[in-house]
């Protein structure tokens, strides 16, 4: 079955967006990821389901809107090292513990992001 729908389709990956966000403006261990956001998450929130929404095989949202998404490129501004990915995962993996109820789905989405969020380091450490 597409992972969209395993996710719960739209409704789905907004509620995985949605505690992705609430971790990442909750948890200290994830100030320096944090720092690197604009106060309002808002706009950050909704380009990760957008493309969250694509990428799972749902509709492609953001490339209607932005084009290829061009992710490494578009994340070279940022400092993104070892820490910063573990971050970002930390948020995520929280985010789909909370989401994702089977096991072995909530697997292949974390070894998935996983290898995209290691595809974003940037910087040595």
């Amino acid at each position: 079955m597409n992972p969209y729908v395993l996710m719960g389709g739209e409704e789905g990956v907004r509620r995985l967006v949605d505690r992705f966000y609430d971790h990442m403006d909750s948890l200290p261990e994830v100030s320096g990821i944090r720092a690197m956001h604009q106060p309002d998450l808002a706009s950050a929130r909704q380009k990760l389901f957008e493309f969250l929404s694509g990428w799972l095989g749902g509709p492609s949202l953001y490339i209607e809107k932005y084009g290829h998404p061009r992710l490494r490129a578009r994340h070279l501004p940022f400092p993104i090292a070892t820490s910063e990915r573990d971050q970002w995962m930390l948020c995520m993996d929280r985010a789909l513990g909370e989401v994702v109820e089977e096991e072995e789905f909530r697997h292949r989405i974390h070894t998935a992001l996983a290898g995209v969020a290691d595809h974003m380091r940037n910087r040595e450490g």
